[in-house]
C-alpha cells in the first residue's frame, strides 16, 4: 500500500482546496469551482489507481462558505441579540459563514427595493411583514415551504409567517401585540371594572368609560390612541377596529376588492365612533408628545406590547394590561413584525435552511424575547422565557397574539391599502364625512388593484 503526499496546486492552481465550494487563493477567493475541483481530484485519484491518502491538512477541512445577510439598524438590544445569534450560528457549524450588513431603517425598505430591482439582493434579509407579499409577487423571494419543514413552520404563531397566496415566504422570532394600558389605582378611583380576556370592552362601554372621566376631569382628554402617529400605525392600530367590527380593509377572499368592505356600513360605524373621539375631546387630535398615560394627562393608552417595559418600570404592580376593545366581533390585534426572507437569487439555500431552522429553534426565539422583550412566536419557546411562561407577568401579549391576531391582508397591494387607509383615518379625524373619506380609499385602492392586473389575484377571484 502506498501512501502519497497531494499537492494542492495539482487540483487547485493557485490556491487551497475547498470541499463543499472549490479552490480557494490564498486571500479566501474562490479561484476554481467546486465541481471544477472535484473532476481534477477524481482524475488525479483513478491515475493513482484508486489508492489517494490526504497528507495535506487543508484538503480534510472545508472553508466555510461566505453567506451575505442585510438587516435594518433596529433598537440596540434587539440588534445586539441578533448579532449574538448570528456568531452563535457561525461559531456552531463550519460549513458556513453569516457575513452581517446592516442597513439604515429610515430608508430600509427603499434600499432592498432597489437592490431587489437591481437583481444585487443578498442571500437572506429582513424585511417588514407587510411589504413580504409585494416581494414574493414580483419573483424577489423563494418559497420557505421548500427550505423549512412543514412541523416548523406549523407551530408558529400567525404572525410569524409572511405569506403570498397561500405560500411562506417569510418568518420571524418575534411579534408584538395591541393593549389597552390603565394603573388600578386609577380604575378603582372612577368606579371602573378591570377588561379581561373573558369580558373585554365592548366599543359602547369604553365610550361611557371616556365620557364618564371627561365629565369628572372636563380638561382632561382620557384615552391616548398614538393619534400624534402617522403611517403605519393606523393601519397597525386602527385596522382591526375594522375587523373586529366586521369590516375590513379588503375583502380577504378575492383580494381584489374594496368595496363594500372598506366603505361598509360596519365600517363607517367603527370611524364614526373614532371621529367621536375627537369631536368629544376625548383623544387629542393632535398630541405635543406620547407621555399622556405616563404623566397622568390620560387614563388609558390604546398601544403596542413595547410600551409594557417602559411602564412596568415607572408603575409597577399598579400597571393593567387589557385587551383592545370589541366592536361586535370581538378583539383584534394586528400581527406581523420584522421577517428573515431569502432571495431567489440566492446560491446557497441549504444555508439559509440551516440558519433560519436555527433561528427558529426554541432556545434561539427565547433568547431574543430575554432580551427584547418582544413576544416569542412558538408555544415551546414562551415557556423558557423569563416574562412569557405560563406564570409569566406578560404572558397575556402572548394570549392575545394567540387568540386575536390577524396579520395585515396579505397581497402585494398592501402598501397602496395602507396609504390609503391611513390617508382616510386622517381626513375623517379632521372632520371629513366619513363615507366620502371611505369611498376616495376604495376608489384609490381597487384603481391600483386593477392596474397591476390583480397583483396575481385576478385568475383566482371568484
Amino acid at each position: 500500500m502506498a501512501f502519497f503526499a497531494i499537492d494542492c496546486k495539482r487540483i487547485c492552481p493557485g490556491g487551497n482546496p475547498g470541499v463543499r465550494t472549490g479552490c480557494y487563493s490564498p486571500e479566501g477567493e474562490i479561484v476554481t469551482s467546486p465541481i471544477r475541483a472535484s473532476r481534477r481530484l477524481r482524475l488525479l485519484t483513478s491515475a493513482l489507481g484508486g489508492w489517494l491518502f490526504f497528507a495535506t491538512p487543508t484538503l480534510l477541512y472545508a472553508q466555510p462558505v461566505t453567506v451575505d445577510l442585510w438587516r435594518h439598524e433596529s433598537a440596540d438590544a434587539e440588534l445586539v441579540a441578533n448579532l449574538a445569534a448570528i456568531e452563535r450560528f457561525n461559531q456552531q457549524q463550519d460549513s458556513w459563514f453569516v457575513r452581517v450588513e446592516t442597513l439604515p431603517q429610515g430608508s430600509y425598505t427603499e434600499s432592498i427595493t432597489a437592490a431587489a430591482l437591481a437583481g444585487q439582493l443578498p442571500c437572506i434579509f429582513d424585511a417588514d411583514q407587510p411589504v413580504i407579499p409585494n416581494f414574493a409577487w414580483s419573483g424577489h423571494l423563494m418559497p420557505l415551504d421548500q427550505l423549512l419543514p412543514g412541523n416548523l413552520l406549523n407551530q408558529l404563531l400567525p404572525g410569524a409567517t409572511g405569506e403570498y397566496k397561500g405560500t411562506p415566504y417569510s418568518v420571524g422570532q418575534f411579534d408584538v401585540a395591541l393593549a389597552l394600558f390603565a394603573l388600578r389605582s386609577e380604575l378603582e378611583k372612577f368606579g371602573i371594572r378591570q377588561a379581561s380576556m373573558e369580558a373585554p370592552y365592548s366599543h359602547r362601554e369604553l365610550m361611557e368609560i371616556l365620557q364618564q372621566i371627561k365629565a369628572d376631569q372636563p380638561g382632561s382628554f382620557p384615552i391616548d390612541i398614538n393619534s400624534r402617529f402617522d403611517g403605519e400605525w393606523i393601519s397597525y392600530g386602527y385596522g382591526p377596529w375594522l375587523q373586529s367590527g366586521g369590516a375590513d380593509l379588503i375583502d380577504r377572499i378575492s383580494m381584489t376588492r374594496a368595496d363594500g368592505v372598506l366603505n361598509s356600513e360596519a365600517a363607517a360605524g367603527v370611524a364614526l365612533w373614532y371621529q367621536s373621539l375627537f369631536e368629544q375631546r376625548l383623544a387629542e387630535r393632535q398630541p405635543v408628545d406620547d407621555q399622556a398615560f405616563t404623566q397622568g394627562r390620560a387614563l388609558l393608552h390604546y398601544t403596542g406590547s413595547w410600551y409594557a417595559q417602559q411602564y412596568a418600570d415607572r408603575f409597577g404592580d399598579d400597571l393593567v394590561i387589557m385587551p383592545p376593545p370589541d366592536f361586535g366581533q370581538g378583539p383584534v390585534v394586528g400581527s406581523g413584525s420584522w421577517h428573515w426572507a431569502v432571495s431567489s437569487s440566492c446560491d446557497y439555500p441549504d444555508a439559509a435552511s440551516d440558519f433560519l431552522s436555527f433561528l427558529l429553534s426554541d432556545t434561539e426565539i427565547a433568547a431574543m424575547s430575554d432580551a427584547t422583550g418582544m413576544i416569542p412566536v412558538t408555544g415551546s419557546a414562551a415557556s423558557l422565557t423569563r416574562r412569557y411562561h405560563a406564570e409569566g407577568d406578560w404572558r397575556i401579549f402572548y394570549d392575545y397574539v394567540r387568540a386575536y391576531a390577524v396579520p395585515r391582508p396579505e397581497t402585494p397591494a398592501y402598501p397602496k391599502i395602507s396609504a390609503a387607509f391611513e390617508k382616510a383615518m386622517l381626513d375623517i379625524k379632521f372632520g371629513r364625512n366619513i363615507q366620502q373619506a371611505l369611498d376616495i380609499a376604495v376608489d384609490s385602492i381597487e384603481y391600483d388593484i386593477h392596474r397591476n392586473r390583480g397583483y396575481g389575484f385576478f385568475e383566482e377571484s371568484p
